[in-house]
């Protein structure tokens, strides 16, 4: 990929995405210059460490626990991790649309602050069941409450954001909050890993989850958003609801992106067998686990920052569908490894490569979407996205509990570079895709629901 001189346009080789700087002089930093969005990028920052540290703390604490409890039989670990994205990924399937419609219909800033004190909530009750012990399915019942939770706050987080800054700057802080969540993820494993070295438990992980989950509910008091979504209260209708899917099922772009993202994560969840990997394969402890989860994202995070200063300017679609494609040989590398730092490496490439396509779905969902419809919009991609992770958990758990680890993740890779060219086929809108920004939406306030 080659950066064209700046008095020049860009000639990209047909067929190859391009990387590079635009016409005017680009600001990496634009974003990041506005209160509102340092605000809420802390916020955003601590909590997603915090909330990254509790999935880190729980895989761990399921599978050691399962295995030294034999919870289900002599190959039930690895179905438990499955478990644990099952437990997650059912709220947001279910409370998807009337989460969207709720979102839609009140102030997005306050529910925010609702969902961050109930994952402050949720992790604290985390903490007090793992102090106690308590049953494994006590541990799964609160996972699915804490999922409740998620249904709202991703969406609504999402949907906030291009009320908080101007549009211009929108792609901008979608690559800082990229490269911040992947500082998270990273940092988050790490420090949950070292913490239960050290200690040998995981509720103090949980109650440190908690405090971070409440200081992003105390920096949205701060925000101030400098335009409103026109509220839609009344009675929640299934119209209402199913105004997200009517306006994706039209805009083919998006439409074709999450499922993309939708089918690539769900077949190639290998980060859902890491403990498995960890200990039977790598055969490393915890800190080498917290080092396996924090490589995807070490990748996700350097194409990131790599991204703010480089934006993709052409080709958008052709880049999403070679990333994507990318990601699937890499889950098959990492799935044939036994060598740690072989694994690690394919794990910090797999997140490079994804992190291209979830600027370019996050950028299509957002501003090829009226603001009125935002709240549905995101919940439906919560669904396809967000969720596909922990159902990906699920299916490869599930894989692994009758064919083995190594069978899960190979086959999951290959499904994901099928899925590439079946999507590449069937929704050419993808393949033609240039500008990220080609014919936004009005985002002028709209009576409709």
């Amino acid at each position: 990929m080659s950066n064209p001189a700046p008095n020049h346009p860009p000639h990209p080789h047909p067929g190859q995405p391009h990387l590079g700087r635009s016409h005017a002089k680009h600001d990496p930093y634009a974003a990041l210059r506005l209160p509102n969005y340092r605000l809420f990028a802390a916020g955003f920052l601590t909590s997603a460490t915090g909330l990254q540290m509790m999935a880190m703390a729980l895989a761990w604490e399921v599978y050691e626990r399962a295995t030294r409890e034999g919870f289900l039989g002599p190959k039930g670990p690895a179905l438990a991790l499955g478990f644990i994205g099952l437990a997650r990924a059912l709220p947001v399937v279910a409370m998807a649309l009337p989460a969207g419609y709720v979102i839609d219909s009140f102030d997005r800033k306050r529910v925010l602050l609702l969902t961050q004190t109930g994952f402050a909530v949720m992790s604290a009750l985390l903490a007090l069941a793992s102090w106690m012990n308590a049953s494994l399915w006590i541990m799964f019942l609160l996972i699915t409450l804490s999922g409740c939770v998620r249904s709202f706050n991703g969406p609504t987080r999402s949907s906030l954001l291009p009320d908080l800054i101007p549009e211009k700057f929108f792609t901008n802080a979608v690559t800082w909050n990229s490269s911040m969540f992947q500082f998270a993820a990273i940092g988050g494993p790490l420090l949950a890993g070292w913490i239960i070295a050290l200690v040998g438990h995981a509720w103090p992980v949980y109650a440190i989850s908690a405090l971070l989950c409440l200081i992003f509910a105390l920096t949205t008091l701060g925000l101030r958003p400098i335009a409103h979504h026109a509220s839609s209260k009344g009675k929640l209708s299934l119209q209402g609801m199913f105004a997200g899917l009517s306006h994706l099922w039209k805009e083919r772009t998006i439409f074709a992106a999450i499922t993309l993202d939708l089918f690539a994560v769900l077949l190639g969840g290998a980060t859902g067998l890491l403990p498995i990997y960890a200990s039977e394969i790598l055969h490393v402890g915890p800190i080498g686990l917290g080092w396996l989860k924090a490589a995807p994202y070490i990748g996700a995070g350097a194409m990131a920052l790599y991204l703010a200063w480089f934006p993709l300017i052409r080709r958008a679609g052709p880049a999403m569908l070679f990333s994507v494609a990318g990601f699937g040989l890499c889950t098959i590398a990492f799935g044939l490894s036994t060598s740690f730092w072989l694994s690690l490496t394919m794990l910090i490439a797999l997140g490079a490569l994804d992190s291209i396509s979830v600027v370019v779905r996050h950028v299509l969902v957002q501003l090829r979407t009226p603001r009125h419809l935002r709240g549905r919009v995101s919940a439906v991609n919560s669904v396809f996205i967000e969720c596909s992770n922990e159902l990906g958990s699920f299916e490869s758990g599930l894989v692994a509990r009758f064919f083995g680890p190594v069978f899960s993740v190979v086959s999951g890779g290959i499904g994901t570079i099928l899925v590439v060219a079946g999507i590449a086929w069937l929704i050419p809108e993808i393949r033609r895709l240039d500008k990220l920004h080609d014919q936004p939406f009005d985002v002028a306030e709209d009576s409709g629901n």
